[in-house]
């Protein structure tokens, strides 16, 4: 019988089976076009006992989710029927090939007017995580936001422990008026705008806050499973430590890049960072609720919404009998470091590091073929003739690069750009580095005044780029969250003080630094960041604290054509909104 077989033709076919079937793999994910549409609608929300009419996506606040697995193409139409204009960024979307659905208003196009509409085309390329969308043009984003998570392929699983369940939790603030009318007066008084009446939970206040125990976030749970929490600050104004009563998470990914993993009590995130922690559960029912707290990081001298936002942790009983009623149950809450507690955001940011693996390398640039020095920081511009302003000595508050004032165009930079039209739009003449010299954390110079333009920094495709943003002690030393668009960067390198570049250097982290797009100038120090330019198009470069926008700390980088098609900017799709 035995001899039968091994001399049999179906023995080969039997043994080939054999040998062939493990080695067989699941075709390539090709990827699946997803359709959504944005109605910008007006709609009557109620938060803290005040009732107010305010822009938003289909009647949601906070808006809709987007979902979507990596190598999706997304098509998203905005139609706008209010008559504020509007545009949509999605925030951390590298837009390879696709600048032209970056969203920000009069940078990549012009916004989406009343009664028109957009489809925002993109492809989502070499990116999984937790990103989320929001409104780019004034102080939209206060209400117009929400997440965009991003899956892995299907046969792709995280590089962390599977977890029961995925939540998305973001971060906000509210305003018991409208808050264009807040940043109107301010730009117009030359004064600092009011702060939020409070902060809020997936656009909840939570129960700290007066007139709002019934709006509380609840998130529930169940005894010893993990959960994968993703963090979204979509705040205007404020970073933010973060904390969950009696529990741990562990860190495993921001801004939707694997990091190594790490556990934490608490943590920082700044407007337009993202994080993704896992919760592990206590093994039994703990007879008992926990607060989740947010409240801000704050480092400057102006004033800020000091309050708390809360959730409320809730473990599932395991019994419908509990013999404890849950109306009774003790209610725990964390304990948040201080508002200005620069050494715990410190090395909260230290222990951040990419995963560098075989499979997510870090792909920091080694070689660096430009390198630039960039101030950044508040000072002051002239009142208007005939007024009265309630800036620093009867100024305007104002904020800059390299003493550059963001002048916003009327025309959007990338059309302009694209189609030769740059003359009287912007000027390819950004400074590399200050036109002016001096001591930027210690004494104060007495000339604040800052220059205006609108001004690009030109890059050659696939340059090399080596940034360092130093924070200037103009009007006090602050946190700056720099976000940059088109790009993800890498962080080699921070401290306090002013940057040495002799010194600093040979401390910068070339291994496993962490890949962000949104990053923090430390108050009073500096940072170090770099990045190859590979996406052609016009890129925006600004903080993410949207006062310091609206004063004009922001810039922009325009990259230029590569030699192969697949380096190139394709044109403007026909629906492109028009200034």
């Amino acid at each position: 019988m035995a001899k039968f077989l091994l001399s049999s033709p179906f023995f080969f076919l039997f043994l080939f089976s054999c040998v062939a079937l493990p080695l067989l793999t699941w075709p390539a994910y090709a990827g699946v076009t997803k359709h959504y549409t944005f109605e910008i609608k007006l709609q009557n929300v109620t938060r803290l006992c005040h009732t107010k009419s305010m822009v938003t996506v289909n009647g949601r606040f906070p808006g809709p989710r987007i979902m979507a697995r990596e190598g999706d193409r997304l098509l998203i139409k905005v139609i706008n029927h209010v008559h504020n204009n509007i545009s949509i960024h999605w925030h951390g979307i590298r837009q390879l090939q696709s600048g032209w659905a970056d969203g920000p208003a009069y940078i990549t196009q012009c916004p989406i007017q009343n009664g028109q509409s957009y489809v925002y085309n993109f492809t989502i390329v070499g990116q999984r995580g937790t990103l989320f969308w929001h409104a780019h043009i004034s102080w939209l984003r206060a209400t117009v936001y929400g997440p965009l998570i991003i899956l892995p392929k299907p046969n792709d699983s995280y590089p962390f422990v599977k977890p029961h369940k995925e939540i998305p939790i973001i971060f906000g603030e509210w305003f018991n008026v409208d808050p264009e009318a807040i940043i109107s007066q301010a730009l117009q008084t030359g004064g600092g705008p009011n702060v939020s009446d409070a902060y809020t939970l997936n656009g909840l206040p939570g129960p700290l806050y007066n007139c709002s125990s019934k709006d509380t976030f609840r998130l529930k749970v169940k005894s010893g499973k993990t959960y994968l929490l993703r963090l979204i600050n979509a705040a205007l104004n404020d970073e933010l430590f973060f904390s969950i009563a009696n529990h741990s998470v562990t860190v495993v990914e921001t801004d939707a890049i694997y990091v190594k993993p790490f556990e934490t009590d608490t943590l920082l995130i700044a407007p337009g960072q993202t994080t993704n922690v896992l919760l592990k559960t206590k093994l039994n029912f703990p007879a008992a609720d926990f607060l989740m707290t947010a409240r801000p990081y704050a480092t400057g001298q102006g004033t800020f919404d000091n309050s708390t936002v809360a959730g409320i942790l809730e473990y599932q009983s395991p019994s419908l009998h509990s013999t404890v009623p849950v109306k009774n149950l003790p209610l725990f809450k964390p304990n948040l470091p201080p508002l200005n507690d620069t050494s715990f955001a410190t090395n909260f940011t230290k222990r951040l590091k990419s995963l560098a693996s075989a499979q997510y390398p870090a792909n920091v640039p080694l070689n660096v073929d430009k390198h630039f020095f960039f101030t950044v920081g508040l000072g002051t511009s002239p009142c208007d003739q005939n007024q009265t302003c309630q800036g620093p000595n009867g100024t305007k508050f104002a904020a800059s690069v390299n003493n550059v004032s963001f002048v916003q165009p009327t025309t959007a930079l990338l059309q302009a750009h694209f189609f030769g039209q740059s003359n009287g739009v912007y000027s390819p003449s950004f400074p590399f580095s200050p036109a002016h010299w001096f001591n930027f954390t210690g004494n104060s110079p007495n000339n604040t005044m800052v220059g205006n333009g609108t001004k690009v920094v030109v890059l050659h495709f696939n340059t090399s780029v080596e940034l360092v943003m130093q924070d200037t002690s103009i009007l006090g030393v602050e946190s700056h969250p720099l976000h940059l668009h088109g790009f993800n960067f890498f962080v080699v390198g921070q401290g306090f003080g002013n940057y040495d570049p002799k010194n600093d250097p040979e401390n910068f982290n070339l291994v496993d630094p962490i890949e962000r797009n949104t990053v923090g100038v430390p108050p009073g120090g500096w940072v170090a960041i770099r990045f190859l330019a590979d996406n052609p198009g016009v890129w925006f470069m600004h903080c993410h604290l949207e006062v310091h926008t609206s004063w004009g700390l922001k810039m922009a980088w325009l990259v230029l054509d590569g030699n192969l098609p697949n380096q190139k900017l394709p044109p403007p799709p026909a629906d492109l909104p028009k200034c």
